[in-house]
């Protein structure tokens, strides 16, 4: 699995022009099972993103059509991640 860690490195405005079509990007991934949540940062600076994945380069590909990454609104940095415990709730999460 992968943690997304989103950077915005433009203001906020902008990114709000574009936050309605990365909802719909959003969307469209968890339809296809790729990411398990999501959600800003706080203070917003940008955003999390948790993706079962196993496949960096799949999981790059997709990232690709994120349209802030498509207007070059943030830097994006992965991190692969492991769960050797979770809750039980959780569980699907362990390999």
């Amino acid at each position: 699995m992968f943690i997304i860690n989103i950077t915005y490195k433009v203001d906020l405005a902008v990114v709000d022009q574009h936050l309605e079509a990365h909802i719909a990007y959003l969307k469209t991934q968890y339809a296809h099972g790729n990411f398990i949540a999501s959600g800003r940062k706080e203070p917003r600076t940008g955003g999390i993103i948790l993706s079962p994945l196993t496949d960096k380069a799949a999981l790059l590909s997709i990232l690709d059509q994120d349209p802030f990454k498509v207007h070059d609104l943030a830097d994006y940095d992965l991190i692969e991640f492991i769960p050797s415990m979770t809750s039980a709730a959780l569980d699907f999460l362990k390999p």
